[in-house]
């Protein structure tokens, strides 16, 4: 994974930053050649001026310009933001600078402590990644969902994609963005308690760990570095480089068990293989075992044993190297009393193809020791160059031989309890197959085949698990037009058998550019409710026994917000809901791949009460 993400790689290497530069000389020489409708994929200059300064700064600092924007220096990575967008030489501002001083909150809010109450803590909600929130932390009777109307609306400024899912502890929701910045608002009227810059754009959900004094707040970034933030005041505790390759990422929220933070590494490789002269590819996923307190590397296990070394050469004459791949999107799931870490790995991007690509693999939570892997798929080695035309030499010359799918893990693993008591861990691939894993053995205890996969086809970002049933929603936005693309299903978890599945709810993109009705996001659920989001700008809300729709929001659309920043919903992919006392958070907008960009977090409320 994730060719999605790295689709719109430029070709191009970039030579290092002039003392004086100038962004039209920048771009002349280093981009037109692809923005100027050379390439597929590759928005033109019109459309880079729909854009902002901080919006193109963004890319090239952190996700999909990475690889080229690491050669220029910072001043040239802004000053040619400013020439594409159209805007006026130091018209730049920095990620802090740009949040209005009134969208501050004016005085404390939350009590004596603010992190006491509920909470839906990290992309899973808990340790085990379930996705479900109990009756009495939801607040929000399924007979109510009807009713639910937004209370507020918070502008992300200087972006135009929305970052990671929200985490509600008691009074406080803690929310990170593309351009780096992690925001902790007041819960319940969503002024900014305080914000912190980290290195590049945060798409890790934040997490809360530890107690009292030592409580902090945990994450990721897009240059795969590890932070703590003190938790009341936005301060930094520490922060640490989990993984020194250029294209490594942390996507996935860590996971925090017994003093330890685990934090999942994926990368943007997959993508930079397009580069004609790259040397295609070294990355190798990871998980790393952090002490809470210090930061300190206790263990790093990676996906893949062997390291990368010269294999063949493309038909271009570039050297190829592997094995490589193996990312891990996702947060590990924790069974701290067993010693046990599960995670979900990504797909090979160079041959030769291994064991451990495609996968769902056992650590000792101690030692980070292989303990299983369990793989689902072989020889799925694939990367972006494979979406190239066939008669793109070029373009495809990475591309390996025999290549595969493209059908890895980005949901993450699942610890659930079938009824009677059986432990299993679940797991969602973009196959479109949904397993049931022995977490003794990683043996197979049941697989169903819920819908087709795709390169953004089968199970994307995650699904929700409850007493009873794994409720699944398909993508296929690739793969299938509007109204046939998505839809949702429920699986028994005693023995694998599809209870219902509703499908999509017809073509509601009506001809809109970058809309698609496949539902990657992640599905959350409490008792009675299942809730998915869709690249249509749809969020709904199905019975949990039926599957009938009784909920229907479209966030596709501009809002008001509380920090008076201008903000429109879009797409929704990645992040889904959050939902805690008796409100739901979700973020609407994703302009990436050419879906509906958009800005906004959303919280919504019983009548907006």
């Amino acid at each position: 994974m994730r060719a999605a993400l790295a689709a719109t790689l430029i070709a191009v290497a970039l030579p290092a930053a002039a003392q004086t530069p100038n962004g039209e000389a920048v771009y002349r020489q280093h981009c037109a050649g692809c923005h100027n409708g050379s390439m597929p994929r590759m928005p033109n200059r019109d459309a880079l001026k729909t854009l902002t300064p901080e919006h193109v700064e963004t890319a090239l600092n952190s996700f999909s310009m990475r690889r080229q924007g690491a050669s220029l220096s910072l001043a040239e990575r802004r000053a040619v933001a400013e020439y594409v967008t159209g805007r006026p030489a130091g018209s730049y501002r920095a990620p802090l600078d740009i949040i209005p001083k009134t969208a501050y909150c004016a005085a404390a809010t939350g009590g004596a402590d603010p992190l006491a109450g509920v909470a839906w803590n990290g992309f899973g909600g808990d340790t085990r990644n379930t996705r479900f929130q109990p009756a009495a932390a939801a607040g929000m009777p399924p007979t109510a969902v009807p009713r639910l109307k937004l209370k507020w609306a918070f502008g992300f400024p200087g972006v135009s994609a929305s970052g990671s899912q929200v985490t509600v502890v008691g009074s406080r929701a803690f929310v990170g963005s593309r351009n780096g910045i992690v925001y902790a608002l007041d819960a319940t009227s969503g002024c900014i308690v305080w914000a912190f810059e980290a290195e590049a754009g945060v798409r890790s959900t934040p997490t809360v760990g530890g107690t009292g004094a030592t409580r902090a707040l945990y994450f990721g970034d897009a240059n795969a570095n590890a932070y703590a933030v003190d938790i009341a005041t936005g301060k930094l505790k520490w922060k640490t480089k989990v993984e020194t390759h250029q294209d490594a990422i942390v996507t996935g929220a860590v996971a925090i068990a017994n003093g330890r933070v685990f934090v999942p590494v994926s990368s943007m490789e997959e993508g930079t293989a397009v580069i004609p002269t790259y040397e295609c590819c070294t990355f190798r996923g990871s998980v790393s075992a952090l002490d809470a307190a210090t930061g300190k590397v206790l263990w790093k296990t990676y996906t893949i044993t062997e390291t990368p070394q010269p294999t063949t050469k493309s038909t271009s004459g570039t050297q190829l190297r592997g094995p490589s791949g193996g990312g891990v999107w996702s947060t590990p799931a924790v069974d701290a009393d067993r010693n046990r870490l599960f995670i979900a790995t990504g797909d090979n991007y160079s041959n030769p193809p291994t064991a451990q690509s495609d996968a769902i693999m056992a650590l000792a939570v101690d030692t980070g020791r292989v303990l299983w892997v369990k793989q689902t798929i072989a020889g799925d080695s694939w990367n972006t160059g494979c979406l190239q035309p066939a008669d793109d030499a070029s373009g495809r010359a990475h591309c390996p031989s025999a290549a595969g799918p493209d059908h890895d893990f980005a949901s993450a693993p699942v610890i659930a309890t079938a009824p009677g008591g059986k432990r299993l861990v679940i797991a969602g691939q973009k196959s479109g197959m949904l397993y049931a894993l022995d977490p003794d053995t990683g043996e197979y205890v049941w697989k169903t085949q819920v819908g087709d996969g795709g390169v953004l086809g089968g199970i994307e970002w995650g699904f929700a698990v409850d007493t009873a049933r794994a409720y699944v929603s398909l993508s296929s936005a690739f793969e299938k037009k509007p109204g046939e693309a998505g839809g949702i299903a429920a699986v028994d978890l005693a023995d694998g058998k599809i209870k219902w599945r509703t499908p999509p709810s017809g073509d509601t993109c009506r001809g809109r550019a970058g809309c698609s009705t496949g539902q990657p996001a992640a599905v959350s659920a409490i008792p009675g409710m299942v809730f998915s989001a869709s690249l249509d700008g749809h969020l709904r809300g199905y019975e949990a026994e039926t599957g009938q729709v009784i909920f229907d929001t479209d966030t596709a659309k501009d809002f008001p917000t509380v920090n008076g920043v201008k903000a429109s919903g879009g797409s929704m992919n990645g992040p889904g809901s959050t939902i805690a006392n008796g409100m739901l958070y979700v973020s609407s907008g994703y302009g990436s791949l050419g879906f509906m960009p958009g800005n906004v977090l959303l919280a919504f409320s019983v009548d907006g009460k």
